[in-house]
């Protein structure tokens, strides 16, 4: 069968083969993928049901319900205090199809897009898929397991064929977060080149010491070329739902409403339903997930640093310990070991790229004790 070359070529999950191998075992203890053990808070599943038992099930809007732009306008405006038109909203099924659909409106074969690294796997392949080049720039290690953004080598990676730039903030897989200052100069940067700017924000309420993250929203102005993805998954416990939504200026909204329309020609309606009553009367769950995602982070952390081979930094924000162990160079392979000695499922560093080579990635959105037992059961392969 002949295939396009960017799609034969697209590598395989890399957390996907560490979990193929312990998938189903009950004795390991998985924080393999980034996604908590709490379940979708019942009040959200409720309205689920009472929309399909009004029969909620038919097409509807491609770019979703009016009352759900309208309630995530509401949501954002308040969070950032700037205001947000209802009008420049899309809802999308699942983070990764807004990320995949604005892909194929920037993106040309030849194109290059230029994204901070280590990071989630998937920008970088649907940029592929377009034909284009993702070019990786490496945040900066720092002493203590920390990272830092470098401005002057993000911009200078930005040439003739770049369509623009994708940042993830908190970062997934460092929990490193942007700065405001940060925000304020990429913006600036983006005007002069022409270039589009995307933030991946999903990560942006689960933060430790404030209410939310930095957020490119704060800062823009609604004709700046900015795109702004975010989901229902992590901040709502609500993965397995696959809704999102994106913020976009007013010119690109009509372009992303056909790609909609030819992707998957929108979103269920009684999950949209579903997702109002998460932004509405979500606020005490968020406070209570963020409360025990710390105390997890709090295990994690000290644990880890207890193992003598080990630097790991205190992450700002999402909730994964992004840890190096001394004299791994082979991050799959080490996860398969652990895997196999310590029942413990932890994802490679290297899936997130090769700036996360010798680095392993940590899900701590459990209970603080499992995941302080999950510790007791690493230390001895990690010393």
């Amino acid at each position: 069968m002949s295939v396009r070359v960017a799609i034969r070529d697209l590598q395989a999950s890399r957390i996907g083969e560490i979990v193929a191998l312990g998938f189903g075992d009950p004795d390991i203890i998985p924080l393999w993928y980034g996604e908590s053990d709490l379940p979708t808070p019942g009040f959200v599943g409720e309205a689920a049901s009472a929309a399909l038992a009004r029969g909620e099930t038919f097409y509807t809007y491609k770019l979703g319900l009016p009352e759900l732009r309208q309630t995530l306008a509401e949501y954002l405006s308040g969070l950032h205090g700037k205001p947000l038109a209802a009008e420049r909203i899309a809802v999308t099924s699942s983070g990764m199809t807004a990320l995949m659909i604005l892909t194929q409106a920037l993106v040309d074969a030849g194109d290059n897009f230029v994204i901070v690294a280590p990071v989630w796997p998937n920008i970088a392949a649907a940029v592929s898929i377009m034909g284009g080049q993702p070019r990786f720039v490496g945040l900066v290690p720092q002493p203590g397991g920390g990272w830092r953004l470098d401005l002057d080598q993000l911009m200078a990676a930005c040439d003739g064929r770049t369509r623009g730039i994708f940042i993830n903030s908190p970062s997934n897989p460092t929990g490193w977060m942007i700065s405001a200052e940060e925000i304020a100069a990429l913006l600036e940067f983006s005007r002069k080149r022409g270039l589009w700017i995307v933030a991946d924000e999903v990560y942006g309420r689960l933060v430790y010491g404030n209410s939310a993250a930095p957020s490119f929203l704060a800062a823009a102005e609604p004709e700046d070329r900015l795109i702004v993805v975010n989901s229902f998954s992590k901040t709502w416990a609500m993965t397995g739902w696959r809704l999102g939504w994106i913020v976009l200026p007013t010119d690109l909204v009509p372009i992303v409403e056909k790609l909609i329309e030819f992707n998957t020609s929108g979103s269920p309606t009684f999950l949209q339903h579903a997702a109002i009553a998460a932004v509405r009367d979500g606020e005490d769950f968020i406070r209570g997930f963020v409360a025990r995602c710390h105390d997890a982070r709090e295990a994690a952390i000290t644990g880890l640093r207890s193992c003598r081979r080990v630097e790991v930094a205190r992450p700002e924000g999402a909730f994964y310990a992004f840890f190096r162990t001394e004299g791994v160079t082979d991050s799959v392979a080490f996860a398969k070991e652990i895997l196999t000695h310590a029942k413990v499922g932890l994802a490679p560093g290297s899936a997130f790229g090769p700036e996360g080579e010798g680095y392993l990635r940590l899900c701590f959105a459990r209970a603080p004790e499992i995941v302080a037992a999950a510790i007791d059961r690493l230390r001895p392969v990690l010393d």
